[in-house]
């Protein structure tokens, strides 16, 4: 998933995806223990999109948190 993706998505999209994404992660990890899977770098990736998504919620979170202070 890419930057540009993430942005347009709403807050409530965002979450979901993040909880869709971390639900996928304990799959992969769980089968490449189990037995090796097919493409180890899947896992990666997977990290790679929660840090985004997680990196882009917390952006928002802290401009709603500024624009409140300022309005103060």
């Amino acid at each position: 998933m890419k930057n540009s993706e993430i942005i347009e998505l709403s807050q409530e999209d965002l979450t979901a995806r993040l909880k869709e994404e971390k639900a996928a992660l304990n799959k992969l990890k769980f089968a490449h223990a189990v037995s090796a899977i097919e493409n180890p770098n899947a896992i990666k990736a997977a990290r790679k999109n929660i840090a985004r998504i997680a990196t882009e919620v917390s952006k928002r979170k802290n401009a709603a948190k500024s624009e409140t202070a300022s309005e103060a």
